[in-house]
């Protein structure tokens, strides 16, 4: 079997997320549905994905790998699949994934960024910006972000998920206005759990409103339980921009870093 890296981009309104769900409109499932189609495969594609995102949040830059019977079928398969995917999912790009590489867990971090309106708005642009009421201030939400950087259990803002560990590092938060009124949340981190950055910009959002205090993030942080208090926002301005990867000698060593389980003890 060959490995291949597919890279690509998908507007998530109409499908309820990426993974594979029986009777429901998936990335994952119409993916491997034409992978196997145009290849004329005997066992179904299955595809590895970086980032599983929820139903209705969007990707620009999303990873994914599937295993194959051949080499050399990139140019073929991109060529293909530009033919018959749907509009809103785009495969750009398809190479043969280097020895040690995996989708998932030879990632070292994930950037996301979450578009905020506080002003009347775009209405072009409305399927992935969320209104807020406002104004928000976005220096006191910078400021609050700080906190997240670093190693952390991130309880307080995930849905616990059997057996898995809520603890993560956020390497970069930002918090901006553009030019054009819109206000950037920016996580990067090395994986995010379940609802994590929607969670996480509810809070920020509460600190912007002037009803809770930029040191409110950092309490949250000590809880190690889900936090009642925040409100998740709503999916649709939520876009997974990039993942990382160490370079080709790097990939088999951080794949096992990334599958070893990270308890609460490595907190300092």
């Amino acid at each position: 079997m060959t490995r291949y890296r597919l890279d690509l981009s998908y507007d998530g309104a109409a499908f309820h997320g990426w993974a594979v769900q029986d009777g429901l409109r998936t990335v994952q499932g119409t993916l491997q549905e034409w992978i196997t189609r145009v290849l004329r495969l005997s066992d179904p594609a299955e595809l590895t994905v970086a980032g599983r995102t929820d139903a209705g949040v969007h990707a620009r830059g999303q990873v994914a790998h599937v295993d194959l019977p051949s080499p050399g079928l990139a140019p073929e398969l991109l060529r293909r699949l530009a033919r018959v995917l749907p509009a809103d999912v785009v495969v750009y790009r398809v190479t043969e994934a280097p020895d040690g590489f995996d989708a998932r867990f030879s990632a070292v971090w994930r950037r996301y960024v979450f578009a905020l309106r506080d002003d009347a708005g775009d209405p072009l642009t409305r399927g992935v910006e969320v209104r807020v009421r406002g104004p928000l201030d976005v220096p006191a939400m910078d400021e609050a972000a700080a906190a997240l950087r670093g190693l952390h259990d991130f309880a307080a803002f995930c849905k616990r998920r059997e057996g898995a560990t809520t603890i993560r590092e956020v390497l970069e938060t930002h918090v901006v206005r553009t030019p054009t009124g819109v206000i950037e949340v920016t996580l990067r981190a090395d994986a995010f759990c379940h609802s994590m950055v929607r969670s996480v910009v509810g809070a920020l959002v509460a600190v912007g409103q002037g009803r809770c205090p930029p040191g409110w993030i950092a309490d949250l942080l000590l809880l190690g339980q889900r936090s009642g208090d925040i409100t998740v926002m709503p999916p649709h301005g939520l876009v997974l921009e990039e993942v990382g990867y160490p370079d080709d000698a790097g990939l088999a060593d951080r794949q096992r870093q990334a599958r070893a389980r990270r308890e609460r003890e490595e907190i300092v």
